[in-house]
């Protein structure tokens, strides 16, 4: 089954001739610039027979693009409708897998690969990335098209506005390099605000995997009050999980902070990734905190 992938007119036309509607829970937006299309299928780097994830295909546009680069792709799609067309589209094709359902329940079934592309729907990018590292899935390199607003978290460095618990989640388990910004006429139907293709390539220089326990909560919870003091706010982090009664909270935090070289009236978006691991490292040795 052959489709226009680069004209809105064709893809609208399918789309009534099939009688789907788009439906904007699902975040749905095809991408219909070819020159982009091939950028950010060419920016995966893949090799014929690499296995490679893809979410949110959609009408198959970049489906047909790792294909023709002899990828096996396994996509991940959640609208009933596109289901049962891509089912068509690629009919015979031995490299395609179609996952059917909600990817957020749907991947943790699915055999491991070292690829991942994904148009990722607005609604469910930045936890779908958040779920993958939290709970150790990680990929060789993975070429992501989210909202810019949300690329500007990932690659945000200490110190910034942008800064936050997902540009640390993010940065400790992958190299962030930014890609192309593309515009609201390059989808169909337009979006309002712009997209950016972002590069993620598993860190070489430690292993992600290997993060000290308390490390992700730890994130979560130093940033969940900005304007509070890294004191205050471990402070709540340590209440909340400490089971003995010997020593309180304090007892904990100050000399921690004072291990680890932090002020405490230092704020958790001045910190770096590697003080946030040390912290979580050196909490984790008392045997009091779960």
């Amino acid at each position: 089954m052959e489709i226009n992938y680069d004209s809105a007119a064709a893809l609208r036309a399918l789309l009534e001739e099939q009688g789907l509607g788009m439906r904007k829970k699902f975040g749905q937006n095809f991408l219909i610039n070819p020159n982009i299309r091939k950028k950010l299928a060419d920016a995966l780097e893949i090799g014929e027979g690499d296995e490679v994830w893809e979410v949110g295909p959609g009408l198959g546009a970049m489906t047909r693009e790792l294909l023709d680069q002899g990828a096996h792709v396994r996509a991940f799609e959640i609208d009933p409708g596109f289901i049962g067309l891509l089912h068509k589209i690629f009919a015979g094709e031995k490299g395609f897998t179609l996952v059917e359902g909600d990817v957020l329940k749907t991947w943790p079934q699915e055999a491991p690969a070292p690829y991942l592309l994904g148009n990722l729907p607005y609604n469910i990018g930045a936890v779908l990335l958040a779920n993958f590292i939290e709970e150790g899935r990680f990929f060789r390199r993975m070429i992501v098209t989210v909202q810019k607003e949300v690329a500007r978290r990932m690659a945000a460095k200490p110190g910034g506005d942008d800064y936050s618990s997902f540009s640390v989640l993010i940065g400790s388990a992958y190299k962030v390099s930014p890609l192309m910004v593309i515009g609201g006429s390059s989808f169909y139907p337009a979006p309002r605000v712009d997209s950016q293709g972002i590069r993620l390539d598993l860190r070489i220089d430690i292993d992600p995997a290997a993060r000290p326990l308390l490390f992700y909560p730890l994130v979560r919870q130093l940033f969940s009050s900005r304007r509070k003091t890294i004191k205050n706010n471990l402070q709540s982090f340590v209440s909340s999980r400490i089971m003995m009664a010997e020593a309180g909270p304090l007892d904990i935090v100050l000399p921690v902070l004072e291990q680890c070289g932090i002020k405490p009236e230092e704020r958790a978006e001045n910190l770096t990734i590697e003080k946030f691991a040390e912290l979580a490292e050196r909490l984790g040795k008392y045997d009091g905190l779960r």
